[in-house]
């Protein structure tokens, strides 16, 4: 079940995203993405993490995992396989920068650690 709830708390926070995050900025401009970033980031952190939709447990996975699925499964289901080949050197570059966030992460750890010791 936990893993479940995971699945809807981050999709619920992808459709939001995708969906209001660019019609608030389109009608109101630079305030109106950062009060939609404010209101809808704010909200569904507090329902995933606060409330516990989210499991953290092992690997932490946060909401943008999630709003990022959303997004890209939004355009393809709307504009076909195209899209999703379209957006596969912008995932690539984001795996890459995960993987080196991840080891410079580990670094900085094991630097901490023995920092501490």
């Amino acid at each position: 079940m936990k893993h479940i709830s995971t699945i809807i708390g981050t999709a619920i926070a992808g459709i939001f995203v995708m969906s209001v995050w660019g019609a608030f900025a389109d009608a109101y401009g630079i305030f109106g993405g950062w009060f939609a970033g404010f209101i809808i980031i704010g909200t569904m952190w507090f329902l995933n993490h606060a409330v516990g939709l989210v499991n953290n447990g092992g690997a932490f996975v946060d909401m943008a995992a999630g709003i990022g699925m959303a997004g890209t499964m939004r355009d393809v289901f709307m504009q076909g396989g195209e899209a999703f080949t379209a957006a596969l050197p912008t995932l690539i570059v984001v795996l890459l920068g995960g993987i080196a966030g991840g080891f410079m992460a580990a670094k900085c750890e094991k630097y901490l650690a023995s920092k501490k010791a």
